[in-house]
């Protein structure tokens, strides 16, 4: 009896050293497992924290917050932290959503996004990327799993990524995104995850996002039109701007609309046009692809709003529309969410002759639509980022 109670003891104390060396630690694989459970779990969940940016001249600060709920519907807020501005972003079972709110503006559109996009602040893109790299790297810390993968992500400047997961829920504390040379581009900080959250029946839906900001706001939709390069200023370089496309990228005016007539924008208007073009103040992106420049910057209306149009040849070749807007809301053809850091942009048109890339986004007030017919998206992208922290001149 005495040497059976020995032996135990003898196998217990082993055990214990053989835990104190590390033995009893999870290793990558058995999280992975985890991480795909709870994937497959489709819990909701609502998250907050803060996102840095240095993809610019200078940092950027944004405060995030992200919800989810299982019926894959999201809500992402992102507000810059100096300008005190928000967009934000919807999907529920109407479609996808891009707000401004405090300009009374609205983007609607059908997409697969964000199924078929990653973002950094989204758990699933997360844990999918972890799952997905099999040449993933582990360590861990006092709190936490630390796992460093590949990104996957729209900007290519973005390489590689570090997260840090909860050692208790496997909920995302911190991610920082890296480009080739290890220069971190990207820090997201959670202060708050919580799964299984519950929502009010109305929080994935416009209607309450607008109002939250007590702005009343119709929703009308304006026709998917086909934009050709007869039409089209990205494919003609031509300074006015038919009713068609404006149609095709929201910007047609009620009046426009109501009597059937084609409201061309004259580009050689100077008053008031020009007068509050000018009062929006040009801004010129920072970068700008190899072998393009800039041609001319003229004044323009858009719909009945006035703007700026500046031109840009070469390599490829775009125009850059810059306007206040009024407010309106407005439904685009078929698109996707474009992720530019510092705010989210909508692409539409395939980048054919017969359909040219416009990708439109908001930023301090201002409305940017770039058009193109020949330039890739991750130019675009690039361009469309270099208007951030740029003052107008």
């Amino acid at each position: 009896m005495r040497r059976v109670t020995w032996m135990v003891a003898v196998v217990m104390c082993v055990a214990l050293v053989l835990a104190g060396c590390g033995m009893g630690k999870k290793d990558a694989g058995s999280i992975v497992k985890d991480l795909d459970h709870v994937m497959g779990k489709s819990s909701s969940y609502q998250a907050s924290g803060s996102m840095i940016l240095n993809t610019g001249q200078q940092p950027q600060e944004y405060q995030v917050e992200v919800a989810f709920s299982p019926e894959h519907f999201y809500r992402i807020s992102l507000t810059n932290a100096t300008k005190d501005v928000t967009q934000i972003v919807l999907r529920n079972e109407e479609g996808v959503f891009v707000l401004t709110p405090h300009l009374k503006k609205s983007f609607r559109f059908q997409s697969d996004w964000p199924e078929n996009q990653g973002q950094v602040y989204l758990f699933q893109s997360l844990a999918k990327s972890i799952i997905a790299d099999n040449d993933r790297q582990f360590t861990t810390d006092k709190d936490a799993y630390v796992f460093d993968v590949a990104a996957n992500y729209q900007n290519e400047q973005l390489s590689r990524q570090k997260i840090w997961l909860n050692k208790k829920t496997l909920a995302p504390a911190q991610v920082q995104v890296s480009d080739a040379n290890q220069n971190v581009l990207v820090q997201v900080n959670f202060t708050n995850f919580e799964f299984d959250t519950k929502f009010d029946k109305d929080y994935f839906q416009m209607e309450r996002n607008m109002t939250s900001w007590n702005l009343q706001q119709t929703m009308p939709t304006s026709a998917d039109v086909a934009v050709t390069d007869a039409d089209h200023p990205a494919a003609t370089g031509d300074k006015s701007l038919t009713d068609k496309n404006l149609s095709a990228t929201g910007g047609q005016s009620d009046q426009s609309k109501a009597t059937g007539t084609t409201a061309k924008p004259d580009a050689t208007k100077t008053a008031p046009a020009a007068a509050k073009a000018q009062s929006i103040g040009i801004v010129e992106p920072y970068y700008l692809p190899k072998d393009v420049v800039k041609q001319d910057i003229s004044d323009m209306k858009f719909g009945e709003d006035a703007a700026v149009l500046l031109r840009y040849k070469g390599k490829y070749n775009f125009n850059l529309i810059e306007v206040r807007p009024q407010a309106k809301s407005v439904s685009l053809p078929p698109g996707d969410i474009v992720d530019l850091g510092f705010t989210v942009g909508v692409i539409t048109g395939n980048g054919s002759k017969d359909e040219p890339r416009t990708l439109t986004w908001t930023n301090d007030g201002v409305e940017f639509r770039m058009f193109t017919g020949d330039m890739p998206v991750n130019e675009m992208i690039q361009v469309a980022m270099a208007t951030d922290g740029q003052s107008g001149k």
